[in-house]
């Protein structure tokens, strides 16, 4: 059933992503002309792997179009980006996993993850993972755009639509909440590096 008619290229995104809400294939295929192309440049830059890259853009828009109703209105494409950053990072994490996976079949059982491989793991399925779950989705995102994803302040502003003094004050409250958090699932000695 079609249940937007569009007049031309001039709906906002808002408009369009309210018609993906109520079922419209259309709608979503006229936010995916206006937003495929420097969403796909914008991964291409993060991700050499072309098909990673197709898989993570479908995935996205699959995502459009399975939440669009929670878009909060406001920039669109911010909100996009973060569904695709979350998106690529799954992608990486399961490369990841595949990778090790294949690793211990061959390598001996003494060789120690790198630090890098602890660090992600624990983001995953260990206590900070778990820490990170318990604090408030708007500092959560922060945490995940500037630590996970490393991008930079003024990157995270963007990507999430407020400005550069509110991710900072965001991420400083997100460590404080996180450290809190960690010591309630673990306590003891200090944190090791989390400040």
């Amino acid at each position: 059933m079609r249940l937007f008619r569009p007049m031309g290229g001039d709906l906002a995104d808002d408009a369009l992503l309210r018609a993906v809400a109520k079922g419209d294939a259309e709608a979503l295929g006229i936010f995916y002309d206006r937003h495929s192309g420097w969403l796909h440049a914008r991964l291409t830059r993060r991700c050499a792997d072309p098909e990673t890259v197709r898989e993570v853009l479908q995935d996205t828009f699959v995502a459009v179009w399975r939440s669009a109703a929670g878009h909060q209105g406001g920039e669109a494409g911010g909100w996009l980006w973060v569904i695709a950053a979350r998106r690529l990072v799954d992608a990486r994490r399961a490369q990841e996993r595949a990778e090790r996976a294949r690793r211990v079949e061959y390598e001996p059982a003494d060789v120690a993850p790198s630090a890098e491989d602890r660090v992600l793991t624990g983001l995953e399925y260990g206590d900070v993972g778990a820490a990170l779950d318990r604090i408030s989705p708007e500092l959560r995102d922060v945490l995940r755009a500037t630590v996970v994803d490393g991008l930079t302040t003024g990157e995270t502003a963007r990507l999430l639509g407020i400005p550069e003094g509110t991710v900072k004050t965001r991420a400083m409250r997100a460590r404080k909440e996180l450290r809190l958090e960690l010591g309630r699932i673990a306590p003891g000695p200090g944190l090791g590096g989390i400040a």
